[in-house]
């Protein structure tokens, strides 16, 4: 049984948890262009070695960053996500949301 260690509930069988995908810097939905959005929400680097990845313990939805190797699938830590942001993003609503 593969054990993963939630930040905020301990370990836990993997079964527990989703993967979120490969943490990756967000540009800024501002000023970015739709090809660099795009790449940003829809590509990954896909490396051979240790990656930050986001997951989600299921019970708790508890979202949390893990960095795992990906060659040898070893998890070797976890942790909150306050350890790399240090404000929530807001977004502006769309154009349809506002007239509507």
């Amino acid at each position: 049984m593969k054990i993963m260690n939630c930040p905020l509930n301990g370990p836990r069988n993997i079964s527990e948890f989703t993967y979120g995908g490969e943490f990756k810097v967000m540009p800024d939905p501002a000023t970015c262009s739709d090809a660099e959005w795009a790449d940003y929400v829809f590509n990954s680097d896909n490396a051979a070695g240790v990656v930050r990845e986001w997951w989600l313990h299921n019970a708790s939805s508890y979202w949390f960053l893990a960095e795992r190797h990906t060659v040898t699938d070893q998890i070797i830590r976890t942790f909150d996500p306050k350890e790399v942001f240090s404000q929530r993003v807001e977004f502006a609503p769309h154009a349809q949301e506002i007239a509507g």
